[in-house]
């Protein structure tokens, strides 16, 4: 792992300019009290950070409890000796970036609880309770006990006898090299016991384990490639190491993380190397080789890190200090539409991209290539995939960095406009329009290229509108209707005053030269949709009177056939 340097203030400031933020604490949060000392650390997660690593101490930036531990990419981090109690711990997260300087981020801090009893019996974890044929030159390791910080340890060749070592303080650590080989084919009893600023339990349940035949342990392997600490390492490396004489054989370790084999857990190989593929880019991995032959396996063999190529991404660009992500930004659509008119319909990528793939879903729900050009023709409807992928060359050798995405194919058709309903409003024409087919449709006035609106009715439209556009959102095509013939409001006047004066007494339809029909009846109502009379297109039309009575000054609704099947509905006011 590249260790954490420290960075000048116009780095640190330089890099926040360009928006990078530190994480905060996730778990415990800034400021918690009570915080159980056996807390593991959480913190939020950073796009395009290689690593992290933390620090933990008493005192703001302190690294006392906790030195500079790398924990890759993963945000937590759990002390393997617990945490002192009642105490503020101080936490240090420094970001690594292998193509930038680290960023060492403001400290956090919490407060531990008050551990008030003693801790509790542990247990062995190396060697494991029942084990045999043990090495004679093992090393005695064993779990934390939430609390404790310390360990006594006795080892004997008989149940409490404490021949080999009785009651030794080894202090806050979790592991013991005997000073010297425990004997051969033997049972050894170990007990451990716990303890804090509380005491201790007075005794704790021992275990054993046997050893075997005395016999020469191989040593540790050093690492060839990739070496402790490389940065820019190939996604599918040739990973090495060193032959060791007397080794059968070879345990292999990779992990995310120094504590967790997630990628390879003991792998064996009698070789001295392996290519390893899929690493992910930009990635701390942490490996460590483990030699062994019949006497058992190396102890204490070191662990050693590498950081991976910034492959896709996200990273940040050392240039621009920007996050840089290599994946085509797919924005298609979840749906589109195949032509019932135009089989087979060819659908388009609508993003950039180096290369495209297109995948059909079967019945069984596998996905089957069907193209790779950027476009395809479909025929029929169902789930279908899309995959479009630039090429990088930032490892020295082309790689894809892909993004995919599903939609939907449905059936889609051309537009019929069926009819076109127009009624005269208050404030203009309303237009109902009516459509058959099963596309998907938008709708707009005068203007082809729009704007479009998802209802099939207008309001408030212009006596001066002309032609209606229908389209198939899905591409299928554009119907239109003229309306102009049919827009004849300026025929039906808005107002008339029947005071006997020889000006607009009347109140009736006015035809127009244009006309290419004849309005055969009006009905006319009331406000409150009452039917007050019916006049005909050869009358003089209303005079504004009910049975010899003249009706107030009011609004009216009119309703008008046509002869050939045309109704028109509208307004009109009696003004006296």
């Amino acid at each position: 792992m590249k260790s954490p340097v420290l960075i000048v203030v116009f780095c640190f400031i330089g890099m926040f300019s360009f928006g990078q933020e530190c994480p905060d604490l996730i778990s415990p949060i800034n400021g918690a009290n009570n915080v159980p000392v056996d807390a593991t650390i959480e913190w939020e997660t950073v796009p395009g950070v290689t690593g992290y690593v933390i620090s933990l101490g008493t005192t703001p930036g302190g690294n006392e409890i906790v030195n500079q531990q790398p924990t890759g990419n993963i945000a937590s981090y759990t002390p393997q000796l617990g945490l002192p109690d009642n105490t503020q711990i101080f936490v240090t997260i420094t970001l690594f970036f292998f193509n930038l300087p680290d960023i060492v981020c403001p400290g956090q801090s919490f407060t531990t609880e008050d551990v008030v009893t003693a801790p509790l019996c542990t247990s062995l974890s190396n060697p494991m309770n029942g084990e045999i044929d043990v090495n004679v030159a093992t090393n005695i390791s064993w779990s934390y006990a939430p609390g404790a910080t310390g360990y006594f340890i006795s080892i004997g060749t008989a149940p409490g006898l404490g021949d080999i070592e009785s009651n030794l303080d080894v202090g806050n650590t979790l592991t013991y090299n005997p000073p010297v080989d425990l004997p051969d084919l033997t049972e050894i009893f170990v007990e451990i016991i716990p303890y804090n600023e509380n005491g201790s339990l007075s005794v704790c349940q021992e275990e054993s384990f046997t050893t075997g035949e005395i016999a020469a342990l191989p040593g540790c392997a050093n690492i060839i490639y990739p070496p402790d600490g490389e940065i820019n390492v190939p996604l599918s490396p040739f990973v090495e190491w060193e032959p060791v004489p007397g080794a059968t054989g070879y345990r292999l370790y990779i992990g995310r993380t120094p504590f967790d084999n997630d990628v390879l857990d003991g792998g064996i190989f009698t070789t001295t190397s392996t290519f390893v593929i899929n690493f992910e880019s930009n990635n701390v991995y942490f490996i460590r080789v483990v030699p062994f032959n019949d006497a058992g396996e190396a102890i204490g063999c070191f662990q050693s890190s590498f950081s991976t190529v910034l492959g896709c991404g996200p990273f940040f660009d050392a240039d621009t200090g920007e996050l840089v992500s290599l994946n085509p930004v797919l924005t298609f659509p979840d749906q589109i539409g195949i032509c019932l008119n135009d089989i087979p319909t060819t659908i388009n990528a609508t993003d950039p991209a180096d290369g495209y793939r297109w995948y059909q879903e079967d019945a069984s729900g596998d996905f089957n290539l069907i193209s790779e050009l950027s476009s395809v023709q479909l025929s029929e409807i169902g789930t279908y995939r899309i995959e479009a992928y630039n090429v990088s060359t930032t490892i020295g050798e082309p790689i894809e960095c892909s993004s995919f995405m599903d939609f939907e194919v449905v059936a889609s058709e051309a537009p019929t406009i069926e009819g076109v309903n127009i009624f005269d409003d208050i404030n203009g024409l309303s237009i109902l329009v009516t459509v058959s087919g099963s596309g998907d449709y938008e709708y707009a006035i005068d203007n082809i290229e729009g704007p479009y609106q998802e209802s099939n009715s207008f309001d408030n439209v212009s006596e001066d509108a002309s032609v209606i556009y229908v389209r198939d959102r899905n591409g299928c095509g554009i119907a239109e209707y003229f309306i102009e013939d049919i827009v004849i409001a300026k025929g039906f006047p808005k107002f008339f005053t029947p005071n006997n004066d020889g000006y607009k007494d009347y109140w009736q339809y006015i035809p127009k030269d244009d006309d290419d029909f004849i309005i055969t009846s009006i009905a006319i109502f009331d406000r409150y949709g009452k039917l007050l009379k019916t006049i005909g297109s050869g009358t003089r039309g209303w005079d504004g009177s009910i049975n010899g009575e003249e009706l107030p000054t009011s609004t009216f609704w009119y309703r008008a056939e046509s002869s050939d099947g045309r109704v028109f509905r509208g307004y009109f006011t009696l003004k006296r």
